[in-house]
């Protein structure tokens, strides 16, 4: 099974973290934010990755390789020029062989801890173009809570009742003939393809967090240390 991770963001509300290296290779408890998903894919199936890169490829390349020492076998489709997350998926699915009838293609600079199958699985049978991990929205502040005018009490940062695609995507191979050379998915391609009942979604309650900011990085590296601890 092969995937693409679209790992050329230069994550520059990232700096100084990203000075030397790409968003995706900022350590994340020790290591970088791209070996999570890396192992990620592997522990779901994925047997083989293409890393689409551009800003500081050679930092991906040089700590990854081939992809031997995580057991899978890793492809660099690099960009010249930016081409957007839309153009980054089309060059890097060249690198697929036509007889793969679907990919996973997922964002560079997130973490989750969904399980692919049951994706996978929903995605075969509804027969979609393209089916989107969602996420429910978590509110980044505390939520008052109301009696008319009369504060009843106080939640902190409470699940809020909308869902969000989280970058993580099983798409077939049709989808990817319709991808714009350079810009993104989800400005045109994603709403038409809404529209015409091709897309579907699949709801995850599992872990999920995007990595932006130096606060998304402490919060991630706390909470999967946390969670690491409590099934040890």
């Amino acid at each position: 099974m092969y995937a693409i991770i679209i790992a050329g963001g230069k994550g520059e509300r990232l700096r100084p973290l990203t000075s030397d290296r790409p968003k995706s290779m900022v350590p994340l408890l020790d290591k970088p934010i791209l070996e999570h998903q890396l192992v990620w894919l592997r522990e779901n199936g994925v047997t083989d990755v293409v890393v689409a890169c551009g800003y500081l490829h050679e930092v991906i390349e040089d700590y990854f390789g081939t992809g031997e020492k995580w057991d899978l076998r890793l492809q660099y489709s690099i960009e010249d020029e930016p081409l957007g997350r839309g153009g980054a998926l089309k060059l890097g699915y060249q690198n697929v062989p036509n007889d793969e009838a679907f990919v996973i293609a997922a964002n560079g600079d997130n973490v989750n801890t969904q399980q692919l199958a049951p994706m996978i699985e929903q995605h075969k049978q509804t027969g979609a173009i393209g089916t989107l991990l969602l996420t429910q929205l978590r509110s980044p502040f505390g939520i008052v809570q109301q009696d008319g005018d009369r504060i009843t009490g106080f939640e902190e940062k409470p699940l809020l009742p909308h869902w969000l695609s989280a970058g993580v995507y099983v798409l077939d191979r049709s989808f990817f003939a319709d991808l714009p050379d350079i810009g993104d998915h989800e400005d045109e391609l994603f709403p038409r393809l809404a529209d015409e009942g091709r897309l579907y979604a699949f709801r995850s309650h599992e872990y999920w967090k995007a990595i932006d900011t130096v606060k998304d990085l402490s919060e991630a590296s706390e909470q999967l240390a946390a969670a690491a601890k409590s099934s040890s």
